[in-house]
């Protein structure tokens, strides 16, 4: 199961890096065009005028994916903003259960998420909404994506606060101590 759930979140994160490669390359098109366009000018030539169609449109959808295909294996590796001061009060027991808390509140908010995107994607592809740009693409796309990202989030909690409640160091908490520790 561990395998898995690792390969799952690993696979994420594989779709998300792609997403930004993406959307670079994209950019890096587009400006080479302009830059192909205004040397034919300089020397006389027409202009080619390549563009790509919704680049904007496009640029957007991408980064959604990877900001939220990235989340779990970002919650694993502890990469998350976490205000841990209350987090240290007390003894080893309430440290836990503030936690565990903390979890469950994370927990709910992802499973929120998910449902809240899911079911926008669901009315997406019923009313069959497309965007505005010059490329028309269905809305549920991009946000289907969305809701697979928070879903894997929330299964990315889940899978955390189960390590929590069998009394082990959740994968975050390690990759903090060792960061701490200087990596040993």
């Amino acid at each position: 199961m561990r395998k898995a759930l690792d390969g799952l979140y690993s696979g994420g994160l594989i779709l998300a890096c792609l997403a930004m490669v993406t959307i670079a390359a994209m950019v890096l098109l587009q400006i080479l065009g302009r830059v192909l366009d205004r040397a034919l000018v300089t020397v006389g030539a027409s202009p080619i005028g390549f563009t790509i169609p919704s680049l904007s449109d496009f640029g957007g959808f991408l980064f959604v994916a990877a900001a939220t295909l990235a989340l779990p294996a970002t919650l694993r590796a502890g990469g998350h903003v976490r205000v841990s001061l209350l987090l240290r009060v007390g003894g080893a027991w309430v440290q836990r259960g503030l936690m565990i808390l903390v979890l469950l509140a994370a927990l709910a908010l992802a499973g929120f998420a998910a449902w809240h995107s899911g079911g926008q994607a669901l009315d997406s592809w019923r009313f069959a909404s497309v965007s505005f740009g010059m490329v028309r693409v269905p809305l549920w796309i991009p946000q289907g994506v969305m809701t697979l990202g928070f879903t894997l989030l929330a299964i990315a909690v889940a899978d955390e606060l189960v390590a929590a409640l069998r009394g082990r160091d959740p994968a975050f908490q390690q990759a903090e101590t060792a960061r701490d520790s200087g990596g040993h």
